[in-house]
């Protein structure tokens, strides 16, 4: 494995190749939100906070995060299997939470699929706090 590794922003132009990585990890839930035409917009929107994880020229992890100007959200963070236990997640999630920070958001939310163990494990050995007193509710328009 080459040792070249590196952190950038996300950018559309990598749209093709986060997608197949989305689509390809268990636990990532693809839907239409997640066509190039939304992930342009919720990147213009949100310019600064989502971030890729490169060996090179290959993407290995991403996250998608972003603020509504009140509450930071997180989603779609994945890293290749093959560079899991690397720091690579944890370092993506850092990245994003700064960013967050830097522009004034001081809580940050996020959604795992309840039988994604992996992503459920990942989260709490990270710190972050399962919570049981809300519900999500969702509505096709």
């Amino acid at each position: 494995m080459n040792k070249e590794l590196h952190l950038e922003t996300m950018t559309i132009k990598s749209y093709a190749e986060i997608y197949d990585i989305w689509n390809d990890i268990p636990g990532i839930g693809i839907s239409d939100a997640d066509s190039e035409e939304s992930i342009t917009r919720y990147l213009e929107r949100n310019p600064n906070s989502s971030f890729v994880y490169y060996d090179d020229n290959k993407i290995v992890g991403t996250i998608l995060c972003g603020h509504d100007g009140r509450r930071g959200y997180i989603h779609h963070t994945c890293v290749l299997p093959e560079y899991r236990s690397q720091n690579i997640g944890k370092i993506l999630v850092e990245k994003a939470l700064e960013a967050l920070k830097d522009e004034g958001i001081n809580k940050c939310h996020l959604f795992v699929f309840y039988d994604n163990e992996l992503g459920n494990a990942f989260w709490n050995k990270i710190g972050w706090k399962k919570r049981s007193d809300l519900l999500i509710y969702s509505k096709n328009i």
